[in-house]
Parts: structure tokens; C-alpha cells; sequence
């Protein structure tokens, strides 16, 4: 067998389990039926932070300090 005909063997029958577990995720989720009534499972948490919402931010951006240019000399200036 050539590697053509490899490469045809893979494209038909390794290329296709992606589209099947798609087509079996697609049909689950069709075939389910939610329950409308049912609780929330999770229940949220308050926690008491530090932090007030309501205060100014802190923190600043760091910038990095302008360096100046070097000085280059001109064509005037060479010999």
C-alpha cells in the first residue's frame, strides 16, 4: 500500500470519531429534559473582603524610566 492510500484509511475512518461524538453530544442534549423546578445546586458565597468596593484604586502602572537617546554624531563632526 502506498501512502496515498494510508492517508485515504485515516481520513475515512480516524477523521470520523470527532463528528460522531458531536453527533452524540448533540443527541443527548436534545433527548434531555430539564427540570424547571429543581433548586440551584450551588448556593453562592458572600466573603467579606478587605477591600472596599467603593474606595480609590491603589495600585499604579509601572513604567519603565525614559533613558535618553545617545548622542550621534554628525557628518559635520567626523574627520
Amino acid at each position: 500500500m502506498g501512502t496515498a492510500a494510508w492517508e485515504l484509511i485515516f481520513m475515512m475512518l480516524v477523521l470520523k470519531l470527532p463528528i460522531l461524538y458531536l453527533i452524540g453530544v448533540v443527541w443527548w442534549a436534545i433527548r434531555s429534559s430539564p427540570d424547571p423546578y429543581a433548586p440551584a445546586e450551588l448556593v453562592p458565597v458572600v466573603s467579606e473582603s478587605p477591600h472596599d468596593p467603593a474606595s480609590p484604586c491603589t495600585w499604579r502602572v509601572r513604567r519603565r524610566p525614559i533613558r535618553p537617546r545617545p548622542r550621534v554624531a554628525t557628518r559635520g563632526a567626523r574627520r
